[in-house]
């Protein structure tokens, strides 16, 4: 996703700095920011020039000691706590005192890391969603620690890079995983109890709540791996909390490696070109 936020960034006329610990992680970000940048001038919506201008506005790296004059840096590493921590204890050593942290995470605890960065008050959580070129959504999340000013100018950042922000403080999840996952293991509950089949579930709610796709569809495009992931912190974290629960279903399709859409089976099966195929 980092590609994704550093594109959108650069698009808007930011100097970026993408930054990697190993090379072949940049050199994969840098080939999908060139490989979207060359869908969007093949199909005309930006021009030669904007293109180059875009490509011009990043510089990539694996010296962590080039974001020292960053006015913010967003961290989008994967979901793993002691990582994130590693990082921002590395940064909060190597940027300006005034640089704003904030982290990408789409369920871990803002106000953990925020006390790890030595820097509280300026550390705020950004929440893109997939494919951030397209999705207009960022959920900005302040903690008890995150200064008013840091949080609106958060908020602007995120304004002016063509996006819309909510604000939210620091819930397990956020506005959107916090109401999602939950109703998501509701309908694995659903598939656990035979209730239901795994159409039928989909379907009532496509037709009868007026959602674009069900949400065992929605689990197998999301990766039942991510959401196996987001459920299990929560219960660890959370053990009193009766709306996380892992499905009994969701370990059975995690210990058998079918983690939906990217491995071709999870609650459907999945065809070339992400078509979805029959349960």
């Amino acid at each position: 996703m980092g590609h994704g936020i550093a594109q959108s960034a650069a698009q808007h006329n930011f100097k970026v700095v993408a930054f990697e610990q190993e090379q072949r992680f940049l050199d994969s970000g840098r080939s999908r920011i060139e490989g979207s940048l060359g869908k969007m001038l093949k199909r005309e919506k930006i021009t030669q020039e904007q293109y180059d201008g875009v490509l011009s506005n990043i510089t990539y790296t694996t010296d962590i000691n080039d974001l020292a004059d960053s006015d913010l840096v967003v961290e989008a590493v994967i979901e793993n706590m002691d990582l994130k921590k590693d990082i921002y204890s590395a940064l909060g050593s190597t940027c300006k005192p005034e640089a704003i942290f904030a982290s990408n995470t789409s369920s871990l605890s803002i106000t953990e890391m925020a006390l790890v960065s030595g820097r509280p008050e300026r550390f705020v959580g950004v929440h893109f969603f997939n494919p951030v070129q397209m999705m207009k959504l960022v959920e900005v999340v302040e903690t008890e620690h995150t200064h008013p000013d840091v949080f609106e100018a958060s908020k602007a950042w995120v304004g002016d890079i063509n996006k819309i922000a909510v604000s939210c403080g620091d819930t397990p999840g956020f506005i959107v995983n916090r109401l999602l996952v939950p109703f998501l293991t509701q309908a694995l509950l659903m598939v656990d109890r035979g209730d239901a089949s795994i159409k039928d579930i989909d379907i009532s709610m496509q037709l009868g709540a007026g959602h674009p796709m069900g949400p065992l569809h929605l689990a197998d495009y999301i990766g039942l791996d991510t959401i196996n992931n987001i459920i299990t912190g929560w219960v660890e974290k959370f053990p009193d909390e009766p709306a996380f629960v892992t499905p009994d279903c969701l370990t059975e399709k995690i210990k058998a490696g079918d983690l939906g859409r990217k491995t071709g089976k999870g609650f459907y099966h999945w065809g070339e070109g992400d078509k979805r195929g029959d349960p």
